[in-house]
């Protein structure tokens, strides 16, 4: 969030904000009248998108300002030399601070109820052209959707530092041994204090008690002086170049070797290069600069991610299912929503680049989602082999240039196929000819923080809407969501499927494994007899396997054995987990939601027994069972924990690619897509955590990941198994899993949400309300249900405590709306109801919610 010391004000249209001592800035029209976007191809741009001349002589500018508590657009003065354009972003004084601004609409005239003297200038343009026209639509239309402003859904949608903000800055300079009251002296030996004379005036606030008015005898003194620190905005990253211009001339020996060297490479080098391979310095080129031989320039280079080199890849052959499924998506025209229901392991991927292909070759784009980065490695190699220098890869593991660098890259309008998790959603491809969504079903499609809580399918149905182009969401597993609608008899939805792997290879016998009989028959290992057999047996045949855990950690929780006492986070209403990375390490106990961390107590706080036992699996108990019970077999761990490093999501597949480990043991994210072909076994050690959550998307999630990771065998030449334990082999979902057929088990879970009015078939609008007072939350909670209560539209469940009662130091209550039908627009005024919280207390609302734990 940004840094604000003087936005913290509401202001209501047509209404002038004034700050002291200084011109004011007036705000001329309301969010509420914001169809003007539609209209904006003729607001500086001319109605086939190219720039309107006459909009360079304009002199005012309607901007969005980046600035919390302000509403609406505000009015600016263009100063002549400044050419802005429609979509451009700006830097503009707002009350003390420059802040970032984007130009919304170019007025010829003055707004007749704002006085010339009243409206301040532009400052400068900080990148110009960063919305087309009609990007401004898709914007509009998330922000009225998810209730949440247009300012949030920008700062989602563009590359982090573009609306950096100048921050307030007070500098020391001199002491006049002058009387002083306290607030002044306390301020001026802080200055004083500090290795550069000077802090900002944020942190002088928070130092100083009667701060302002010490500033400003100080200020009246001249013994400080204010000022602002422009913003560290994103600046395009340059590199030296060297460019040969002649060889003639009284030159020595060595200046004419540099020359030839540099004539040689074409006449074009970087500076180091140049250098190295010259070994000569920089005061050498110069001088030749100097006598006309060459000449020494700054160039752009893009930063990029670092990728490995990958082979060039032709089209593979089809089989008549993928042959049936890319025709059937290259015939459709303008919007058409497509599910490709494929089996795993069908070839879903060599579709989706078949079907790219063709979009290139005319000059378009395609957008390419997919739900993790740990995804997006093997993607896009994939992607590479097939289409080059084509592919470029955006999501928020790349650093802040990287990001500020693609965006821009994808603003240059050439024909290009961009790979994103879900924020990419949002990038500027200018001529997008194709979306595809990857693992449709998978919920990290959906943002459940900070706002706007938009979900990228949604959005890619929109945005598919507006560029007239087809939308393909792939899945083993639909979401209910996607099925429903592909069944509809709608032209502009349709369903295809492809029922079989390719090369028809077998899809894994799936074996369930009854823990409880494994209890009774005095196994106490967290590995049944069945998957200790198979487990040996991979070493044999020299074929990997994966195991999937449902958490990550040692154990679930710690507990007293004789007391009962379990360890529980200070923070949140939920127990720490065991962490004990290897033998040598220091027991660990930490919190999955706040990231509280603290030291095992040798004795139990409550009775001060010694007896502590750990109860439940994570990843790092299965890696210290197989270290124990299967010390010849090589393991790598991937979950969160170890792939926080950037690149390390590639880094380890690689090493389990070129065979360095025998098990890949990870947690969700070994469902999500990863192709391995030489894995031949997957062992679930306990599917029981996912079947019994207080969700009505508990079975179908239980389903798609169960199948999902079961998917992950037998996609090379060798058949595959999957041995799943659990302790409720009789539980439905686990039924269905190992049926493996996914239309039956949708057909019963359809019936029951669509009798309790359940999403597809209804609508949910959740509110968190959250607080660090308890009663005041409670109390919040209950006026708000009250009030939306009066309301016969929806159904209000709650208000009610969160499943998890309290996180970092914050009480959580929630209200569930269930709609009848899909109309949560018509939920009541969130001002209204913010209001009724009073101001310890936020409301947060949450449309077609994913998340109700």
């Amino acid at each position: 969030m940004f840094v604000n010391e003087h936005c913290d004000r509401t202001a209501s249209p047509r209404r002038s904000l004034t700050v002291k001592s200084e011109e004011s800035v007036s705000m001329n029209a309301s969010m509420s009248d914001f169809s003007l976007i539609n209209s904006l191809p003729g607001a500086g741009l001319g109605t086939d998108g190219a720039i309107d001349r006459s909009a360079m002589d304009r002199q005012w500018v309607e901007v969005l300002v980046d600035c919390s508590g302000t509403q609406g657009l505000y009015t600016y003065a263009l100063p002549p030399d400044l050419a802005v354009r429609v979509g451009d972003i700006l830097s503009v004084p707002f009350g003390t601070q420059q802040v970032g601004a984007i130009a919304v609409r170019l007025l010829d005239t003055r707004p007749t109820e704002l006085a010339a003297d009243q409206i301040r200038s532009v400052d400068a343009i900080v990148s110009a052209g960063f919305f087309p026209a009609s990007y401004w639509a898709l914007l509009n239309q998330v922000a009225q959707y998810y209730h949440t402003s247009l300012m949030q859904v920008v700062k989602v949608a563009l590359p982090p530092g573009l609306l950096a903000r100048s921050q307030r800055r007070i500098r020391f300079l001199n002491d006049e041994k002058t009387p002083l009251t306290a607030a002044a002296r306390h301020i001026l030996e802080l200055l004083k204090a500090s290795k550069t004379k000077d802090y900002s005036w944020q942190f002088v606030q928070r130092q100083v008690q009667g701060a302002h008015r010490g500033l400003q005898e100080l200020l009246k003194q001249n013994l400080v002086e204010s000022y602002l620190e422009p913003p560290a905005t994103m600046r395009p990253k340059l590199r030296q170049a060297v460019t040969l211009i002649s060889t003639e001339g009284q030159l020595s020996e060595r200046y004419r070797e540099i020359l030839e060297v540099l004539k040689r490479q074409g006449g074009e080098m970087w500076m180091t290069d140049l250098l190295q391979l010259c070994r000569t310095t920089t005061p050498t080129l110069r001088k030749l600069e100097q006598q006309g031989c060459l000449i020494l320039q700054p160039r752009e280079i893009l930063r990029a991610e670092g990728l490995p080199e990958v082979g060039e890849e032709g089209a593979k052959s089809l089989t008549a299912d993928q042959a049936a499924a890319l025709q059937q998506v290259q015939q459709a025209t303008g919007f058409t929503q497509i599910l490709l229901h494929g089996v795993t392991g069908s070839g879903k991927t060599e579709v989706y680049l078949q079907a790219i292909a063709p979009i290139l070759q005319q000059g378009r784009s395609a957008l390419v989602l997919v739900p993790e980065i740990g995804l997006t490695p093997q993607l896009t190699d994939r992607f590479r082999a097939r289409f080059g220098d084509q592919v470029c890869v955006y999501h928020s593991a790349l650093s802040d240039g990287e990001r500020f660098d693609t965006w821009r890259q994808m603003l240059s309008g050439s024909p290009q196929v961009a790979i994103g998790t879900r924020s990419a959603i949002f990038a500027p491809l200018p001529s997008l000819g194709l979306i595809i969504l990857d693992e449709e079903h998978d919920s990290s499609f959906k943002q459940d923080q900070p706002a706007p809580c938009y979900h990228a399918r949604t959005v890619a149905q929109w945005r598919a809407t507006l560029e007239a182009c087809p939308l393909i969401l792939g899945s083993a597993t639909p979401s209910l969501e996607s099925w429903v609608t592909s069944h509809q008899e709608v032209a502009q939805s349709q369903y295809v499927s492809l029922p079989k792997r390719i090369l028809n290879r077998p899809m894994p016998k799936i074996e369930v494994v009854d823990m409880r009989q494994e209890l009774r028959d005095r196994n106490g290992s967290i590995f049944s007899r069945s998957l200790q057999t198979a487990l040996h047996h991979l070493k044999e045949t020299e074929q990997q396997g994966l195991l999937f855990i449902h958490r990550r950690g040692h154990s679930t929780f710690v507990s007293c054995r004789s007391c009962g006492y379990v360890m529980e986070c200070p923070n949140c209403d939920v127990s720490l987990s065991f962490h004990h990375t290897h033998e040598n390490a220091k027991p660990r106990l930490r919190c999955h939601y706040c990231n509280h961390v603290q030291n095992q107590p040798p004795h139990c706080p409550s009775c001060g027994s010694p007896y502590f036992k750990q109860f439940g699996s994570g990843t790092q108990r299965v890696m210290q069972e197989l270290e124990r019970q299967f010390p010849d077999l090589t393991a790598i761990r991937f979950d969160s924990d170890t792939t926080r490093a950037k690149g390390s999501h590639r880094a380890l597949l690689t090493q389990f690619s070129d065979r360095k480990a025998d098990l890949l043991v990870g947690t969700q994210m070994l469902t999500k897509g990863i192709d391995l072909p030489q894995v031949t076994l997957v062992g679930v050690i306990s599917a029981d955590g996912l079947l019994n959550l207080a969700d009505f998307r508990a079975s179908e999630r239980a389903f798609q990941t169960l199948v999902q990771v079961a998917g992950r065998a037998g996609r090379g030449e060798e058949p595959g198994r999957v041995i799943l334990q659990t302790y409720s082999p009789d539980h439905p979902v686990i039924g269905a899993v190992q049926r493996q057929q996914y239309e039956p088990f949708v057909a019963a879970e359809l019936k029951q949400r669509q009798e309790l009015q359940y999403p597809p078939y209804g609508q949910l609008v959740l509110f968190r309300i959250s607080g660090g007072n308890a009663v005041a939350v409670q109390k919040a909670a209950e006026r708000v249900a009250v009030e939306l209560s009066k309301s016969t539209q929806y159904a209000v469940l709650g208000p009610a405590p969160a499943t998890i009662l309290r996180v970092a130091q914050r009480y959580r209550w929630q209200i569930l709306l269930k709609f009848p039908s899909h109309d949560g627009s018509k939920v009541p005024n969130l001002a209204d109801l913010r209001s009724l919280c009073g101001s310890t207390v936020s409301l947060t609302i949450d449309v077609d919610p994913m998340n109700l734990m």
